[in-house]
Order: structure tokens, then C-alpha cells, then sequence
């Protein structure tokens, strides 16, 4: 089974205009373009795009993954608490005929717009090339693998394949956590100190002599 593919929150908020808007919502990553796109002008949109690159857990009731309720003090019924106002598949507060409801799932529910996991703490490392020297600081998601960092890493290095991952000398286990390999958070370190981000924890790259990996 495909691994999730976790995101960081300053990934998220990078996905903030109408045109590319993602939120985050009790530990998952979705994509709302879509919905923005078949919604098109529709008044109800603006409590999202209110909301774009950013985390709406608080809307959201976390036993049952639906929309907040409150009592209605004038009708007594329960009805969806939504302080932002009404949004897109919120019903009317009173019943009303141009109201369409045959859109299926509303869209907190449907599966097609999630894209991701939100990482639950995300850790800065530091990757030295000891071959060129270059050195790159990143954030990752603690629950990623080696493997999947050095995905984020090539940017940097399109070759990051093509050498071994050391830290403190020992060879890396890349289909393992930076935790489990054993490489402490950088909050270990000088925690609180002007200079922590000087003592994020290292990885060194030596370049395996193997023109088959490159």
C-alpha cells in the first residue's frame, strides 16, 4: 500500500490564492481548487478563501470529523455552527426551494480533494555535501523516511541518489525515520538559544565513485 505523502504547515500555507487554494483539516492536507473552481463566484466560497494555507481543525467537531452544532436559541433545533458564516453545502438556516441539495457528499467529506497528511511536528536538518561542500538546511515531517527527504533534497542535488547518507559516521537506513536512524531533534540541542538553528542535526552525503547511479 503507497505511503501517504505528509506536508508541513508551511507547505500549506503556500497554496493561498483562489487559484490554488489548499487547507488542512484534523491531520489531513486537501486541495480545495477544485471546488473553488465549480463554485465559481458564489458568495458562500468567501469563508474558505478566508481560510486559504490554513489550518480549520477548529471548525470542525474531532470525534465525529462533521461541522461544529450548536442549539439554535430562536428555533431549538441543532443546526451547523459556522461563525464565518455560511459556507458551501451548509444548509440555509431556514428551508428554502432554490436551495440545491443533490451534490452528494458535502466537500469536509469527500475523499477527492485530500491530497496529503499534515505533519504533526516538522524538524530542521542540515544536509552537507562533503563533496562540493554545499550545505542545504531543511524542514522536514518527522514522520517522513530518509527516503522520502532526500525526494525533497533533490532540488538541491539532482544526484542526492548517487551517495551514501551518513550522521556521526554511521550509514543511514533510508527506508527509516530521521528518529529511528537515531539522529536527535534539533530542540535537543541549545533549545532556546539564539543559535539553535546553528545546531540543527547534520547529514553528510559522500559521493559513491559509481557512474550506474548517476
Amino acid at each position: 500500500m503507497r505511503r501517504p505523502k505528509y506536508f508541513t504547515p508551511n507547505e500549506v500555507s503556500l497554496h493561498n490564492t483562489v487559484k490554488d487554494i489548499w487547507v488542512s483539516y484534523l491531520g489531513k492536507v486537501y486541495d480545495l481548487t477544485p471546488l473553488l473552481e465549480e463554485y465559481k463566484g458564489d458568495v458562500l466560497l468567501k469563508p474558505i478563501t478566508e481560510c486559504a494555507g490554513k489550518d480549520i481543525s477548529n471548525w470542525f467537531d474531532p470525534k465525529t470529523k462533521d461541522i461544529l452544532t450548536h442549539v439554535d436559541l430562536m428555533t431549538g433545533c441543532i443546526k451547523y455552527y459556522t461563525p464565518r458564516g455560511r459556507f458551501i453545502h451548509i444548509p440555509p438556516p431556514c428551508p428554502r426551494t432554490d436551495w440545491a441539495n443533490d451534490f452528494g457528499k458535502p466537500w469536509w467529506k469527500d475523499n477527492r480533494y485530500e491530497v496529503g497528511l499534515l505533519s504533526a511536528k516538522t524538524r530542521w536538518i542540515r544536509i552537507i555535501n562533503t563533496l562540493t561542500s554545499q550545505e542545504q538546511r531543511l524542514e522536514v515531517c518527522s514522520e517522513e523516511t530518509l527516503d522520502e527527504i532526500l525526494q525533497r533534497y533533490l532540488r538541491y542535488n539532482s544526484h542526492a541518489s548517487s551517495y551514501t547518507w551518513k550522521h556521526n559516521g554511521v550509514n543511514l537506513d533510508m527506508s527509516k525515520t530521521l528518529s529511528v536512524n537515531g539522529i536527535p531533534e534539533e530542540d535537543e540541542f541549545y533549545c532556546g538559544s539564539p543559535d539553535c538553528n546553528l545546531f540543527s542535526p547534520s547529514i553528510c552525503l559522500y559521493f559513491n565513485d559509481d557512474l550506474t547511479e548517476l
